[in-house]
């Protein structure tokens, strides 16, 4: 019998199951399709030895894929891929429901941000007992800050009779402690809420390993 047949991805698979496949071997399960097998086993080996770990490829951009040997459909397909497991992993919370504490805050938005460079700004809208009518990402920042205006913020709670609203946004270094332009919006915001009459119960800061949450610390 062939030998690389033998080893192929699929055949492994059969033998060890998913958790018993390398990280080049799922790789190749991606990459395998409309390519040969030695092809996408040749691009695999090169990929991961760029990457390092499955960690980096959560943040990989289209460039550095492509600098890792994959052509543009593959590229493409790889970044959707990592996508769609963003999005499958994120718990939904469905409406009606509420966050109890801050760390339910953050265990519910932080797979939103794996391998996010940027920083989005999301807000959670509630009704007057604190339950979630809705859940919007706001906008999306640079590298090193997050544009939020309030108009942007309180324009969908206007519509959607919200009584109160929490935000969550990333800080892409990982360390979670609020800048000052953090705070400084933080303070417009609450403040813009309070004439409009929606109360604003948290802004919870999300980094690699901790959070930050202004209510928790009293500081809002």
């Amino acid at each position: 019998m062939n030998e690389a047949l033998t080893d192929s991805p699929d055949n492994r698979l059969v033998e060890v199951g998913w958790e018993g496949l390398s990280d080049e071997e799922l790789v190749q399960l991606i990459l395998w399709p409309g390519n040969s097998l030695k092809r996408a086993q040749d691009t695999a080996r090169s990929l991961i030895s760029r990457m390092v770990s499955p960690r980096k490829f959560k943040s990989a951009s289209y460039a550095d894929l492509r600098e890792g040997g994959l052509n543009h459909k593959q590229s493409l397909g790889m970044l959707a891929a990592l996508e769609f497991s963003r999005r499958a992993s994120v718990r939904l919370l469905p409406p009606c429901r509420s966050f109890r504490t801050s760390f339910e805050i953050y265990s519910y938005f932080r797979p939103r941000f794996e391998g996010v460079r940027k920083e989005c700004f999301w807000g959670a809208l509630l009704d007057g007992k604190n339950r979630i009518i809705r859940v919007l990402r706001i906008s999306e920042g640079s590298l090193t800050r997050s544009l939020v205006h309030p108009r942007e913020v309180f324009r969908p709670a206007i519509k959607e009779a919200a009584a109160g609203i929490l935000f969550v946004h990333n800080h892409p270094s990982g360390e979670p402690e609020p800048s000052r332009e953090d705070i400084q919006i933080t303070q417009r915001l609450v403040e813009g809420g309070k004439l409009l009459g929606i109360r604003v119960l948290d802004h919870v800061i999300i980094g690699s390993c901790r959070y930050f949450s202004f209510a928790d610390e009293g500081v809002l």
